[in-house]
């Protein structure tokens, strides 16, 4: 049974990770994600899972790789600063290949920066963030509805390439408040059946086995190539089977807006708008920003030559660089951002794409 609750985005990241089988949470509290934080320090326990406020940062993120080594579906959340002091622990589960969840709900920077929206971690979870030639899957949700129900495809992606998974959200998604479907609280049949899931790599003991060994440490000659090379083969799989995006008006559309989460909601309400009085205009917005929807966008110019593209983004060009690099020269690209906790408005994209 499913009924509807007003949740924010922080509490429906949380309730969702709970209902896909979560029973490990380890974090420190940053605003503005902190709601995520006391409503799993609720929940926890009455799930029975596990949930520790950490000491710092750093002690989160290798509290999820000890989880996570066991087999437990783990995760933790963080804002903007916080992410930047997992970055290491977050290449040490990647170079481990093990699964977990990270949530990022961005604030304004750089530095310490403020606690307003902005979009300007692009480069951090898309890019790697910490050392060495790895990549977090990233998904971005843009509803509170989306924030809840990602949890599950997170858990899920994280577990089936044994790689972490960041939920890549904004002060506005984590602090906004929208009615939001879900399973009747506590756990569902299959959520529970995940949570006793024996995996067969993890370190479960090994009485009746070989010993797993679970690492990112390989000094003889050869092995870290090797191994590199066998994480390559894997994110070309991701790229090739699991990129996610939404499409709005790509048929006649000639000027196509690109925007992701809480951005793409006032990137929609423009194309409505312009819609209205004739315009064609159509939206791309991509969920999964690693890896990134190339391919939509190479279809567009390849089945429409005169086409053009205006990224929108809380940044100023960080989306935009992937967008470029897709379309290879073939299009026409302007870009609108602002950061610090600038967001864009509708007015103020409508009267940029009349002077365009």
């Amino acid at each position: 049974m499913k009924k509807r609750i007003l949740l924010s985005g922080n509490e429906a990241i949380a309730e969702g990770a709970l209902q896909a089988g979560c029973c490990f949470y380890a974090g420190y509290p940053i605003t503005p994600q902190n709601e995520l934080t006391a409503y799993m320090a609720k929940r926890m326990p009455e799930v029975g899972g596990v949930f520790i406020q950490a000491e710092s940062e750093l002690s989160a993120i290798n509290m999820v790789f000890g989880a996570s080594s066991t087999g437990a579906r783990a995760m933790t959340s963080s804002s903007s600063p916080g992410i930047s002091l997992k970055q290491e622990g977050i290449s040490y589960i990647a170079g481990a290949e093990l699964p977990a969840v990270i949530v990022n709900i961005m604030r304004g920077g750089p530095g310490l920066g403020n606690i307003a929206p902005s979009q300007s971690d692009y480069f951090q979870a898309t890019k790697g963030g910490g050392h060495g030639d790895y990549h977090c899957i990233v998904l971005a949700p843009s509803t509170v509805q989306e924030a809840f129900d990602f949890m599950g495809v997170a858990f899920d992606l994280a577990d089936r390439y044994r790689n972490p998974v960041i939920i890549l959200g904004d002060g506005m998604l984590g602090q906004m408040l929208e009615s939001c479907s879900i399973a009747a609280y506590g756990l569902s049949n299959s959520s529970k059946k995940r949570r006793k899931d024996i995996k067969k790599w993890a370190l479960t003991g090994c009485k009746q086995r070989s010993p797993n060994v679970i690492k990112s440490f390989y000094l003889k000659e050869g092995d870290l190539e090797r191994f590199n090379l066998k994480l390559q083969k894997k994110y070309k799989t991701i790229q090739e089977t699991e990129t996610r995006y939404e499409g709005l008006y790509l048929e006649d559309a000639r000027l196509i807006l690109v925007s992701y989460g809480t951005m793409a909601r006032v990137a929609k309400a423009v194309v409505s708008e312009l819609r209205k009085k004739n315009k064609k205009v159509g939206l791309v917005r991509p969920i999964t920003l690693w890896p990134f929807p190339r391919r939509i966008l190479q279809d567009l110019t390849a089945t429409h030559k005169r086409i053009s593209f205006l990224v929108v983004e809380m940044s100023y060009g960080q989306m935009l660089e992937d967008v470029r690099l897709a379309l290879e020269g073939k299009a026409k690209v302007d870009f609108l951002g602002r950061a610090g906790g600038g967001i864009p408005t509708e007015k103020e994209i409508i009267r940029f794409i009349k002077n365009l």
